[in-house]
């Protein structure tokens, strides 16, 4: 028969140690499997968020390519440049974006360089699900260039956290 006593005597604090590791390490991982559904499904919705406007501006492009007479959705002469803060307008009032993080801000936003916003650069912070796009107007000229960023998920800066695109008139 196993003397219990004895054993329980020469439990010392190493041992202590090493069991709540181990038992750390297993709850750590039990967390991380049944949490990973969740956070695909995050990145998905964000994914298809950042798809969904690039179209978006991608099809206005060629429709306003097609017709240099037309207007914009947003109200803007194609042969004009476009202003930013329109198109940032009238995405967010008219697209189904999901904002899967409940976010208090708009989904999206202007920003200086949506590069360094999308991959949290030079020590700046981002918010996962944000789109940030250029600042700037989209110029009428050929060969102008809109980016449209935005974090999918930390650390931003990693390959394959981010989604950035640029848009081309």
């Amino acid at each position: 028969m196993i003397d219990v006593k004895r054993k329980l005597k020469n439990f010392g604090p190493l041992e202590v140690l090493v069991l709540s590791s181990i038992a750390y390490v297993v709850v750590m991982l039990i967390w991380t499997a049944s949490t990973r559904s969740a956070v695909v499904q995050k990145a998905n919705d964000i994914k298809a968020n950042h798809k969904l406007v690039v179209e978006f501006i991608n099809n206005q492009v060629n429709e306003c390519s097609s017709n240099v007479e037309g207007t914009t959705p947003w109200g803007d002469n194609c042969s004009s440049a476009w202003i930013s803060s329109k198109i940032v307008d009238h995405i967010i009032n008219n697209l189904k974006l999901n904002n899967p993080y409940k976010i208090d801000k708009p989904l999206i936003q202007t920003s200086q360089d949506p590069r360094i916003q999308a991959e949290g650069k030079a020590g700046q912070s981002t918010d996962k699900g944000i789109i940030f796009v250029t600042e700037s107007n989209f110029e009428s000229e050929a060969g102008s260039e809109w980016v449209i960023g935005t974090c999918v998920k930390s650390p931003c800066v990693a390959a394959g956290n981010n989604e950035l695109v640029s848009a081309y008139r």
